[in-house]
Parts: structure tokens; sequence; C-alpha cells
């Protein structure tokens, strides 16, 4: 771990997502006036006086016996405190002092922890006076905050701060080389399952309940000497199946989950087959400029096809994500994870891959030569070309006529360049210039 870990933990709608975007500086967590909105831990980093620290946001403790969530909620928000360094124990200031809460400091107790006790909501003088009940919990002093308005919070902060462990214990700086890998798709695909796969524990909450991931979560990992961060993320839907505004910043985290890494995974029921909302998604990581890798999730209930006829099919109903490598696996049985981790290192070194300006120009100007293009009698000359990005590696072919050329053309010479270099799993950018001859 880089740096030193803060786990906000409390009972449900006592505010916990509100404090962690607080301390965030944005909107990372859902926040709704509603009990059970966070499931998953949710991660995400700050600093404060120079100190750089991770912060979990987690389920609500003490839920309803009947909430089908309660016992996975219990089991991340204690998993969430085993990974804390400090933990901040959230109590609602307008509620008083709760059978829930005594019993939540219980559990804290066993913990071992460091623990601040945060008496939430409390957005007046009144409201702090009347916070002195919660002493009786045996946790130390208690701490008044608005999280909603920030009142207290750099108070608080200071206290973070001085109770985190020292400086020394931590490197702060982050590998350049780590690999941010999002596992997207459809509800119900097994997203969650196949992140459990990959890192061989129940790091996030698996259901048959579509939708039960709403937050994305980032998970560090290690394989063959290679860093991942690894992010699982809520089940993308068309806008009008959206149901309500928590599924909307749902998908809206999805999305931004998806521009924030560099491979995206793209999880396939193969029992059910490739439908619409998986090209939806395919589109989302073509249009984003991300490398890709395709998982055929569940293979092990697939009766009477081969992974061969299945590729052939999605190749042909998915030309646009022609170039991503498809793995083959069932994240139930725990078969296909490390083909796809080998997968996605290679993708991501192709997404980096920068090509030679002089063979870039010798691999184009053969292409050209065998297949030449003319358009109202006139025919497309390159001139010269020169690789600008990458991430996805992007080229200008400074041309003739840039206007004349069709777009058939320049898949191509784009399939030429993949032949040639290969580029497997990363999307390429062609940009076609005017220049004249004599330039």
């Amino acid at each position: 771990m880089s740096r030193p870990t803060v786990a906000i933990v409390g009972r449900p709608n006592v505010g916990k997502s509100t404090l962690f975007n607080r301390l965030l500086g944005e909107r990372v967590a859902i926040v709704q006036d509603e009990p059970g909105i966070t499931r998953d831990r949710v991660y995400g980093k700050t600093d404060w006086n120079g100190r750089e620290f991770n912060v979990i946001d987690t389920g609500g403790l003490g839920m309803k016996q009947d909430d089908p969530f309660g016992e996975h909620i219990q089991q991340q928000a204690e998993i969430a405190m085993e990974e804390a360094d400090l933990i901040l124990f959230l109590v609602d200031a307008r509620d008083g002092l709760t059978a829930g809460d005594q019993q939540v400091a219980d559990l804290f107790r066993r913990s071992g922890r460091p623990i601040l006790l945060i008496a939430n909501k409390a957005d007046n003088e009144r409201r702090e006076g009347d916070t002195h009940e919660y002493y009786r919990l045996g946790l130390g002093e208690v701490h008044t905050i608005s999280a909603h308005s920030g009142r207290g919070v750099a108070d608080l902060l200071d206290e973070v701060v001085n109770n985190l462990p020292p400086a020394e214990r931590y490197i702060t700086e982050e590998d350049p080389d780590t690999i941010a890998v999002s596992i997207v798709g459809r509800p119900n695909v097994g997203k969650s399952s196949l992140l459990n796969a990959i890192l061989g524990e129940e790091r996030v909450i698996v259901s048959p309940i579509a939708g039960t991931t709403r937050d994305a979560i980032d998970v560090p990992f290690s394989f063959n000497e290679q860093d991942y961060t690894l992010i699982d993320t809520a089940g993308i839907r068309r806008t009008g199946k959206i149901q309500g505004s928590v599924e909307f910043y749902t998908v809206l985290r999805s999305e931004r989950a998806i521009e924030r890494c560099s491979v995206g995974v793209l999880v396939v029921d193969a029992a059910m087959g490739l439908v619409d909302g998986d090209k939806r998604v395919a589109g989302m990581i073509q249009d984003a400029g991300k490398a890709s890798v395709i998982f055929l999730n569940k293979w092990d209930l697939v009766t009477g096809r081969t992974p061969k006829e299945f590729t052939k099919n999605m190749r042909a109903e998915m030309p646009f994500l022609s170039y991503a490598p498809i793995v083959v696996g069932s994240a139930e049985k725990g078969t296909g994870t490390a083909q796809l981790l080998e997968a996605c290192s290679d993708v991501a070194n192709n997404h980096t891959l920068r090509i030679a300006t002089p063979e870039l120009n010798r691999v184009l100007h053969e292409a050209l030569e065998r297949r030449p293009f003319t358009r109202r009698g006139r025919e497309f000359k390159v001139y010269y070309a020169t690789q600008v990005a990458v991430k996805p590696p992007v080229f200008v072919l400074f041309a003739n006529d840039p206007d004349n050329v069709h777009s058939s053309y320049m898949r191509y010479i784009e399939n030429q360049m993949r032949a040639a270099f290969g580029f497997s799993g990363t999307p390429i950018r062609l940009i076609v210039r005017k220049r004249a001859e004599k330039d």
C-alpha cells in the first residue's frame, strides 16, 4: 500500500458518502437520502497539509434483516476496517445515541483499530451541544461536523492526519507502469464475479440481482510482476431503461471508469450470446480510445457451440472491435483469468506503441502502391506520415486531397498498418491533412 487508509463506517444514512465526497473534493460516491445506497467499498485518495491518504466509503452497518444485501454490506464494512489504519465512526447528531450506534461501537472496539468518533449533521452550536451523550460509547472525544456544509471538516482533517501512522512507513510515489483495467459490461454478466476470481477473494459483492454494483471499485493487484488497478463497474444500460437517479449516476460512473482506464475488459455472457447491449458498451470503449479485451464469461454453461464459432459470429456482428483479443472462461469456475491478465498486459503495451517514422512511411507507401485509390479522376497520394500520440496511437497522414478519399480505403490503410505492426487490442486513429507535394 502506497499510503495510509482511512475507513468511514457507521449506520445507514448518517452521511458517510457525503463526508467521503467532502474529503475527496468531488462527487465520487453516490449520495441520496435513502438507506443502503452504498453497498461495496468505494476507494478514493486525498491529501491534507501535505499528507496523502486513501479513503474508503462503506455500506451502512446494521441494515434491516430483510434487506437482501445486509449481510454482504456488513462483511464489506468489516473488511474495510481490517484494511484501515484509522476508522472514522460516523453518527447522526440529529438522531441521538441509538442502540445501533452502540452495536457498531462494540464491533469497533474488537477491531483494535484507532477510531475517531464523529457526530455528523451538527449544523449549528445547539446541535453540537446535543452530542455529549455519545461520550457514553467510550470511544473518546466526539468530533462534531456537518459534511454537507463543510462545518468542522477542516478541524477533523487535522485530527485525521495527526492519527495516521508515520509517513516514512509509506512510499507515496505511484508506479507509472501500473495498468488500469476497467471491467465493464451489461448488468449481471458476471463482472464482479470475474474481479473476485482474479483476486481469489470476495472483494466485491456478488449477487444474481441485476444492478448490485453501483459504484466503481478500484482494487490494486499484481500478476506476473505486473501491477494493475482493477476497476469493477456497475452494469451499463440504455438511458431509457435507467430507473431513478441512483441508476443514472451508476451509469455515469461506469462511463467515467472507462475514461480513466487504459484497458477496458468487455464481459459478455456467453450463455446468453451477444446482444445489442454488449455492442453499446463495446462502442463506449472504442469511442474513448481505450485498449480492449473481450472476456466470454460463463462458457461452462454453453453447449453445442465452439469458441471458434462464437468468435466468428462476434467478429461479424461487432466489426468495429475486430482488433480486440477474445478470452474464453468462467468467472464462477475460475478459468481464463490468467489468460485475460496476459492479454490485458499485451494490449496495454500496444496502446503505448510508437512506430519509427521511416518504418511507418515505408509500410504506408508500399500499401498505397499495392492498391492505389483514385476518385473523380484524382489519385490519392500520401506524401508523408508521422505518429503524434499514444493511448491510443494517432497518426497524421499529409496527403494531396483528404476530402477525396473514401472511408473504406482508410480502413484498408489501417488494416495494412495492423498487419505490419500488430496493434492487437488497441484502436488507432488516422488523421489526413492536406499538403502540397512541394511542401
